[in-house]
């Protein structure tokens, strides 16, 4: 299987599958001299972890990272940092009723048809456990940003049920099980998701994610756009299936008034009056919040009884049982966290490359 890596300067490369011994990565490109250990890690792994509430997969992982290569007394060397997290709550065995048949909205079918095998066993590398190493990754990124880009996401909408923008506080997200930023939506979401949850259904979910501190410049125009590459990134997470920037698909309904950011002096600087461009203009960062949205469709794992063919050609009915995710979306918001930093911290290297 090709195309496990991602990135230019900072580049990711990720290993490891679902129900294998451990999942791991590789970090090139980190520039040397910068304090960092394991906790500058876990912190965003512990936010990611599953098993947290009765809302994600009962699995139980710690997600306890390893450092193995690239440190020395507490700095970076410049050489590849080795990542390493071992899996400690394998339950293959629930998998064996379906190994001959293909998920409807999976990647069984296609996994099995390119590569003549595949692993069944919670989906191999199709399985949403190896974004555990992006988040990794995406813990080295901030610390090549520094404190002054801040990166947070917030779940704003499950299944057909929005937050309120008038409700939005960034302080909720860390306050609730579902990181949403709407204490009105958050509770009402429970009773929601327990619904799905006990029907053995799913469901799907939108994110937004925001970077703030971007300096102007980032990107570069044509084949390199910032926008291109953090939807790029965004597209690569498991069960995501739309991404949109700034004002995104909305835009198509704005007049050129309402579209256009008007500028104005603030002391020596421009200021823009709003941002439907969603931080970035001919692929290159303004200065502005970077917006960034994305779709997850609902897991693909349900307990319904859905039809399906198996490996044989043979027409029949697949129930899957097994620990999943009833709204994936929910981990899915320091996954988006971590490929907006990877990709931020790739260009912040490009632009010193080519800049200075």
């Amino acid at each position: 299987m090709s195309m496990n890596t991602f990135g230019h300067l900072f580049r990711v490369t990720t290993w490891g599958e679902s129900h294998g011994p451990a999942i791991g990565c590789v970090v090139d490109g980190c520039p040397p001299g910068i304090e960092i250990d394991a906790d500058d890690l876990q912190v965003w792994l512990d936010k990611r972890r599953p098993g947290q509430s009765r809302f994600t997969t009962q699995r139980k992982e710690s997600d306890t990272v390893q450092i193995l290569s690239g440190t020395f007394e507490g700095k970076t060397t410049g050489t590849p940092i080795s990542l390493l997290i071992e899996n400690e709550d394998l339950r293959s065995k629930d998998y064996d009723d379906i190994k001959d048949k293909f998920r409807p909205g999976h990647g069984d079918f296609t996994y099995w048809h390119k590569y003549g095998i595949r692993d069944y066993r919670g989906g191999g590398r199709a399985s949403a456990r190896e974004t555990a190493m992006r988040v990794a990754a995406g813990g080295v990124a901030r610390k090549v940003l520094g404190a002054g880009v801040v990166i947070r996401a917030a779940l704003i909408q499950m299944g057909p049920n929005r937050v309120d923008p008038d409700n939005w506080d960034w302080e909720e997200v860390d306050r609730n099980p579902f990181f949403c930023p709407d204490a009105k939506a958050a509770k009402e979401w429970e009773g929601y998701l327990d619904s799905v949850r006990k029907a053995g259904s799913s469901c799907g979910a939108i994110i937004e994610v925001m970077a703030e501190g971007v300096p102007v410049g980032l990107g570069a125009p044509v084949y390199g756009k910032l926008d291109g590459d953090l939807a790029a990134a965004m597209m690569s997470i498991n069960a995501v299936k739309g991404v949109e920037i700034g004002a995104g698909m909305g835009a198509a309904a704005l007049s050129g008034e309402d579209n256009a950011d008007e500028m104005r002096m603030r002391g020596n600087d421009v200021t823009f009056l709003s941002n439907a461009a969603g931080g970035t203009l001919a692929g290159i960062s303004t200065g502005q919040d970077l917006v960034v949205r994305f779709a997850v469709k609902p897991t693909s794992s349900i307990l319904t009884p859905r039809r399906t063919v198996t490996t044989g050609g043979e027409e029949t009915e697949i129930s899957t049982k097994g620990r999943h995710d009833p709204c994936v979306g929910i981990r899915g918001v320091p996954v988006g966290e971590a490929m907006m930093a990877c990709v931020l911290a790739d260009h912040l290297l490009r632009h010193r490359a080519q800049c200075g």
